[in-house]
């Protein structure tokens, strides 16, 4: 959410006026982009080597099962 300091508000990115300036003021606000967590690339990873594990261990368990 972009911040106008002169304002002192926070400003959806639909309500900014044309050219990503503040309604109000006129002030040229910067979109924030935040990119993705890294505690969530960390679950990512994680969950991608378990998967792995658990294929792994199905792949050895199916030949003495079947």
């Amino acid at each position: 959410m972009p911040w106008c300091e002169d304002c002192s508000h926070f400003w959806n990115a639909k309500s900014l006026a044309e050219g990503g300036n503040c309604p109000t003021c006129g002030t040229h606000l910067e979109a924030a982009g935040r990119g993705v967590p890294w505690h969530f690339k960390l679950l990512l990873v994680g969950l991608s080597g378990y998967l792995v594990y658990r294929v792994y261990w199905f792949i050895e368990w199916l030949p003495k099962h079947v």
